[in-house]
């Protein structure tokens, strides 16, 4: 009877490891190898999270860049930007400039920036109606060199009570600085940012938007594809990645979309891209 109770158990535990390994090979099965994948498919993700990060940061900055004595135009305070920015307002001609510098000025949320970002303006950020043309002047960020400009048009409250911006972009990130030329990521879009935690407070930290619309991307290899976004991608200004959301990503050379989802609201690197009814793991 012993022997036999012994058997039975060693049966057991042969049939539990037989399953776990089934499926773990399912698991495997549905978690595609990354490295079939061409050099484009590995990066829309992470070329997509690059310029959505490096837009929403700008427009960000701008928020909380209201000077002393300007009469909160903008959302903040200098403090929250870092001490090495130095912010002017022009009320006169409607300039708002925040200079980092020339030496590498480290902010609150560890980003290293030189340079300016300038803002045009016709009226307080948080008026409807108003515009804010964002440019730059020898801006660099992490290492990297952000050109172009984008326009913001405050389109007043939606009917969730929250407000939202009509914005254009025209940006090219830079591999290092433009004179190096070390290679881009450039892109055109058209976006709706929407301000969904943190407006009426006075810190930076709590804000977060919800993005939507499309652009279209040319990669650092010269190649172009468009991006729709089909479920609002959510951004914190605390978090490095976006949170969540899908994209589709369609190749200017095909019609075969790819969709990358960034999940339900981690702040991680993790994301999956979807081809041809194939689901692969990347890491942004």
């Amino acid at each position: 009877m012993i022997r036999k109770s012994i058997m039975g158990k060693l049966m057991m535990l042969m049939a539990s490891a037989m399953l776990l390994f089934a499926a773990c090979k399912r698991a495997g099965n549905s978690n595609n190898d990354i490295s079939s994948l061409t050099d484009d498919d590995k990066a829309y993700g992470a070329d997509q999270a690059a310029m959505e990060k490096e837009n929403n940061d700008v427009i960000s900055i701008a928020d909380v860049a209201a000077n002393t004595g300007s009469g909160g135009l903008l959302k903040g305070a200098p403090s929250d930007l870092a001490s090495c920015a130095t912010v002017t307002n022009d009320s006169v001609s409607g300039i708002l400039t925040i200079d980092f510098g020339t030496m590498l000025c480290t902010g609150n949320d560890g980003r290293i920036r030189s340079g300016k970002i300038i803002v045009h303006y016709t009226g307080h950020y948080k008026d409807a109606g108003s515009v804010h043309t964002i440019t730059y002047e020898n801006y660099i960020v992490n290492g990297n060199q952000l050109t172009g400009s984008k326009t913001v048009t405050n389109m007043g409250m939606n009917n969730a009570g929250n407000y939202y911006y009509n914005i254009t972009v025209n940006d090219t990130l830079w591999m290092g600085t433009a004179a190096s030329n070390n290679g881009f990521r450039s892109w055109t879009s058209e976006r709706v940012r929407t301000w969904v935690t943190g407006y009426n407070t006075p810190q930076r930290s709590d804000d977060s938007y919800d993005i939507t619309g499309s652009a279209t991307i040319h990669r650092r290899n010269g190649h172009v594809f468009t991006a729709n976004i089909t479920s609002a991608l959510r951004i914190a200004t605390n978090c490095e990645w976006i949170e969540q959301g899908t994209v589709q990503i369609t190749p200017q050379s095909g019609n075969n979309v790819r969709t990358i989802d960034y999940g339900n609201g981690n702040c991680d690197s993790e994301a999956t891209l979807t081809i041809n009814s194939k689901t692969y793991h990347i890491t942004l």
